[in-house]
């Protein structure tokens, strides 16, 4: 983040302390209070959690939201299904369990948590069960539905955080968690095989051409 994005973050902070009214900081992601990553995304985390902790500090009402991994992103990102190719890479063994959500129910869960006075001072996190997936079986899944051969099995280092550590199924929750699926049991989100099935039939384009690290900077800071 530049110091300015943070010094913006920081006087809404100070503007909200004079309203009425609930913060949702644009997060999105990880769950940053709960997680130990790789130092350049660390730094990142470590910026969102001042805004947090800013946050508290002056009393603000507040929720904030643990989206985990951008499901249709993710998907393009490593299934590449817009190529017509006969490798994936597998970051690591691709076995370590990730949490994909599609964006749209990530939508659709923050619209409902904003208001609703169970989330008040909490963290939502997203973490429907169905959703918590490796990447062996995203591709053993993608695999019946296309026909694709074997994925070739690359270790490398980029994405470690997530696909190789499977920091988003680092912790276990608790009693006092609030995963939204749970929260909301009338909402019907969209699993990872559904999103696949998606892609099969009418992939979305990619959402960015951007490599991940600039994705993860324009997540947080725009």
């Amino acid at each position: 983040m530049e110091q300015g994005g943070l010094d913006e973050h920081e006087k809404l902070v100070s503007v909200l302390k004079e309203v009425d009214v609930r913060f949702l900081p644009s997060e999105y992601g990880s769950e940053e209070d709960r997680v130990t990553v790789l130092p350049p995304f660390q730094a990142l985390l470590d910026k969102k959690k001042r805004i947090r902790r800013a946050t508290e500090a002056a009393g603000i009402p507040y929720t904030y939201v643990s989206a985990n991994c951008f499901a249709a992103y993710f998907v393009n990102y490593l299934l590449r299904p817009h190529e017509k190719h006969d490798d994936i890479i597998v970051y690591g063994d691709g076995e370590a369990k990730v949490v994909l959500n599609f964006e749209d129910d990530i939508a659709m869960y923050t619209i409902k948590v904003a208001t609703d006075p169970r989330t008040c001072n909490s963290v939502v996190i997203i973490r429907p069960p169905s959703n918590v997936v490796s990447q062996l079986e995203l591709i053993s899944v993608w695999e019946k539905k296309t026909a694709l051969p074997d994925p070739e099995n690359i270790p490398v280092s980029v994405l470690y955080s997530v696909f190789v550590k499977g920091v988003t199924m680092d912790f276990e929750l608790g009693d006092n968690d609030i995963e939204a699926s749970r929260l909301y049991p009338d909402i019907q989100f969209t699993t990872v095989e559904q999103l696949l099935d998606v892609f099969l039939h009418d992939p979305p384009k990619p959402a960015s051409a951007e490599p991940l690290v600039q994705l993860l900077w324009n997540l947080l800071y725009c």
